[in-house]
């Protein structure tokens, strides 16, 4: 099995392919091999795999990240369906600092996206019955919680459906602008 690391035009954000073997029965990959992560040179010690489901089309979980010193590195992927799966570097002092960049992950192109500490998270749902599997390299610290507004003017990001579509949690709806969120990552600095 071979590995494909695909840099971004966010630093340090990479999309991760696998072989993947098909036939008529359905197909086989390795998601995560961690000898053959570290030779591609992604070596995170992930400790805990997390998975969401999102039944309907254009439900957006987003944009979140954990503060340092609880920020956490995730390795996702869609097993069942298709998202439009978004980052913003919020990491001050960033060349990229402020950009977005989204990615079209799915259970048919099988792709993963690595995304680095210093960087908010977030999906839209393309398609009804979406798993999302996903691994992080930090427990979840509820006072280290953050996120910013999907929609901030500042950032723009471009959603694949209108904004009055969107289905959000209650707590999505209020993140705070990039501009007023209570953020400590800087550029270059261990998290």
């Amino acid at each position: 099995m071979s590995l494909k690391v695909i840099s971004t035009n966010l630093q340090d954000v990479k999309i991760v392919e696998a072989d993947v073997f098909g036939d008529h029965r359905g197909f086989f990959t390795e998601t995560y091999t961690k000898n053959k992560f570290h030779e591609a040179g992604i070596d995170i010690d992930f400790i805990q795999d997390n998975q969401s489901l999102s039944v309907e089309p254009g439900v957006l979980r987003g944009m979140h990240y954990q503060r340092a010193p609880y920020a956490q590195t995730k390795l996702l992927r869609a097993v069942t369906g298709v998202i439009y799966d978004v980052l913003v570097d919020i990491r001050k002092g960033s060349p990229t600092y402020g950009k977005w960049e989204g990615y079209i992950l799915s259970e048919y192109n099988h792709r993963q996206l690595l995304v680095p500490k210093g960087f908010a998270h977030g999906f839209v749902t393309l398609t009804p019955n979406v798993n999302v599997a996903y691994k992080v390299d930090g427990y979840y610290a509820p006072q280290a919680d953050g996120g910013i507004a999907f929609d901030d003017p500042d950032i723009g990001i471009k959603w694949p459906m209108p904004l009055e579509h969107l289905i959000l949690s209650e707590k999505d709806q209020h993140h705070p602008r990039l501009k007023d969120a209570d953020l400590n990552f800087v550029y270059g600095e261990e998290m």
